[in-house]
């Protein structure tokens, strides 16, 4: 069975126009619906907010768009990569906040710390054969 969004599209009913706002919409929808839990429920937020939408919804675009199999393979098998040297800013941005470092210098810290993260994850997966960077 064939998805209805990829009939609409197969079809020319949306303009690239349309299917480019169509994706900042439910993009923002998303992130709004994530933020206003997380004010409800610490745990729920971050339960939700845990969960790869924007890699799911990135996927589903390049699907609906027509992109080659490998594109939509690459993005995952990259996303993989990438998202391991960021999980050290979990720990690092509450351990802060919690010792009473203000919000914007922890952010900086824990944005710093996964820049550090990200480049030796990406100099040490290169010797496995693993090219992060272009």
């Amino acid at each position: 069975m064939k998805n209805p969004l990829a009939s609409m599209v197969d079809h020319g009913y949306w303009s690239h126009m349309t299917l480019l706002v169509a994706k900042y919409a439910i993009t923002a929808l998303v992130i709004v619906v994530v933020s206003e839990v997380a004010k409800r429920s610490d745990r729920f937020g971050a339960l939700i907010s845990s969960l790869p939408f924007v890699t799911l919804m990135v996927m589903i675009w390049l699907h609906l768009e027509k992109q080659p199999t490998a594109k939509v393979a690459n993005h995952a098998y990259f996303t993989f990569w990438y998202v391991i040297p960021t999980l050290p800013m979990f720990l690092l941005m509450p351990f802060l906040l919690n010792r009473g470092v203000g919000f914007w210098t922890a952010l900086a810290l824990a944005a710093g710390l996964t820049i550090v993260c990200f480049a030796a994850a990406a100099y040490g997966l290169r010797r496995f054969g693993i090219e992060l960077m272009p």
